[in-house]
């Protein structure tokens, strides 16, 4: 089994006896696009038919939005793209896009504890959430530290949603963005890897 087994939130709960959660956590940070990156991301939009599939998603939208914030936290954080983890032979697979804590080993060594999770579907959000809490509870696991939020993004580029799972209470946020508000994208991804996780992460040290 794999975490692209799991095709529901319910199916996941069930399997992991985790509780259902919804509001809003998510406090919007100021980090927003650079004008250079608007103008990119307009012609990709304006020129080239970025929806057409999940991988031209994936490429033209979701993966750019997430270097660029990224770019804000080299320091602390590594992206991955198509990282694959296992925890055991039911939680393993490859997410989309991983954030992790930098290792002291260098860039080719996923560090712990991972922070945040990413996986792209085209328009199928309840799939999305199933793989996701299930890559979430993996991660959870391999970081070795039940309290320490980590959080997940469900998004097929046009649409972008989040949750949190922390000890066995996944809460999925009632914020949902779309692509227009690239700022509040920006500011909500930045929140994510914000001075409080600093704080949490510390702990977890």
């Amino acid at each position: 089994m794999a975490f692209s087994d799991y095709k529901t939130i319910a199916q996941v709960q069930e399997e992991y006896n985790i509780k259902y959660l919804e509001e809003y956590f998510i406090e919007i940070a100021d980090l927003k696009p650079s004008n250079f990156f608007v103008k990119e991301f307009e012609f990709s939009e304006q020129n080239m038919d970025i929806f057409t599939s999940e991988s031209s998603r994936c490429e033209n939208i979701i993966y750019p939005i997430l270097r660029e914030v990224y770019k804000s936290f080299t320091d602390k954080y590594t992206l991955w793209s198509h990282k694959s983890i296992t925890y055991n032979a039911k939680l393993n697979g490859t997410p989309d896009y991983l954030f992790s804590t930098k290792s002291e080993l260098g860039k080719t060594v996923l560090g712990l504890p991972i922070v945040i999770v990413v996986e792209a579907k085209k328009n199928d959000f309840s799939e999305g959430w199933g793989q996701c809490l299930a890559e979430l509870i993996a991660v959870q696991k391999l970081n070795k530290a039940e309290k320490l939020p980590v959080y997940g993004i469900v998004t097929d580029g046009e649409l972008w949603q989040f949750g949190k799972l922390v000890s066995d209470e996944f809460t999925k946020s009632k914020l949902r963005i779309t692509i227009p508000d690239l700022d509040k994208i920006f500011g909500t991804i930045s929140f994510l890897l914000s001075s409080k996780r600093e704080v949490e992460l510390s702990r977890f040290g």
